[in-house]
């Protein structure tokens, strides 16, 4: 990971996985390898209760180190973008705590500050979320149970992406959905930092077939994985052509 750069994952669900690999412990994996993974799960509105399914989103989010929220749709446009800029902070947070360990010992966290330190770290906080980079994996539930939820996902993520845009610090995302044809996700938009582009893809949401949210995630990941080959490629290129 480029120096200064955060990588998250966010997953827009409805329920539960019911294919392929624990989506939890693809999560913690993703987590160990420096992504972290924000959940929403989005609700219908003829539920009056939250489905036991949806206990799975707060499992993944706990699990890859990131926010989870779950919503009904009229909701979901302002959760998107709540979510992703919390999870940043969250981030950036968790990276002070462990800086302060080192300097101040063991169990020593932001929170144990005095008012006011703990308020200037706390704009630095908010001062670095807006100007740092983010590499942001946008995955989408198109599974058939999400039918009636896909034009609000549209209105969200075309919101997400022009908040990001208004953002000091660099934004790349790319956007898969999931099922595939061949189980996992597939790639609808590759890394971009033109975010206005999302709106290409949205003739490609369509729904239908289960929900295999941890190959899902598996394929978000190596989405980071093929993008820090190609920028090696490009700096070695580069390089080269300097030389």
């Amino acid at each position: 990971m480029a120096k200064g750069t955060l990588r998250q994952i966010l997953l827009l669900t409805d329920g539960c996985s019911n294919q392929g690999e624990d989506p939890v412990q693809v999560a913690a994996d993703a987590y160990q390898s420096g992504i972290v993974v924000n959940v929403i799960g989005i609700l219908s509105d003829r539920h009056k209760e939250r489905p036991k399914g949806l206990e799975e989103v707060e499992r993944i989010a706990q699990a890859g180190g990131g926010v989870s929220r779950i919503v009904y749709p009229k909701a979901l446009t302002e959760t998107v973008q709540m979510v992703t800029r919390q999870a940043m902070t969250h981030t950036i947070q968790g990276f002070l705590n462990k800086e302060l360990q080192q300097i101040l010992g063991k169990g020593q966290e932001v929170e144990d500050l005095e008012p006011e330190a703990r308020g200037e770290v706390m704009e630095l906080v908010e001062d670095y979320g807006e100007t740092c980079a983010l590499n942001l994996a946008i995955l989408v539930d198109t599974s058939a149970s999400m039918e009636s939820k896909l034009e609000t996902v549209k209105e969200a993520l075309l919101d997400l992406s022009l908040s990001l845009t208004a953002r000091v610090g660099d934004s790349t995302f790319c956007l898969n959905r999931f099922p595939s044809s061949y189980g996992g996700a597939e790639e609808l938009l590759n890394w971009s930092p033109h975010l206005k582009d999302i709106q290409t893809i949205f003739p490609k949401l369509s729904c239908g077939g289960i929900t295999p949210t941890g190959p899902a995630l598996q394929s978000a990941i190596a989405a980071f994985t093929e993008m820090h080959l190609t920028e090696r490629l490009y700096d070695d290129a580069e390089f080269i052509e300097e030389a």
